[in-house]
């Protein structure tokens, strides 16, 4: 599977979508399940990203 902008990844309750997406590093939002306009955002490495969405699924794919 390979990460694109704008993907939201399910794992558990928690849901990521992916801002921004670039070589090396991934800027997301972390979403509320019961309110998607609030939410927190993070940058980190996308190899840091792929451990934290290990096990999760695409909800949905551009």
């Amino acid at each position: 599977m390979k990460l694109q902008q704008n993907q939201l990844w399910k794992q558990g309750e928690r849901y990521f979508r992916i801002v921004k997406l670039e070589r090396l590093q991934v800027d997301y939002k972390e979403l509320d399940a019961f309110d998607p306009d609030k939410g927190e955002h993070h940058s980190v490495s996308k190899k840091e990203f792929c451990r934290l969405i290990k096990g999760a699924e695409v909800v949905k794919e551009i």
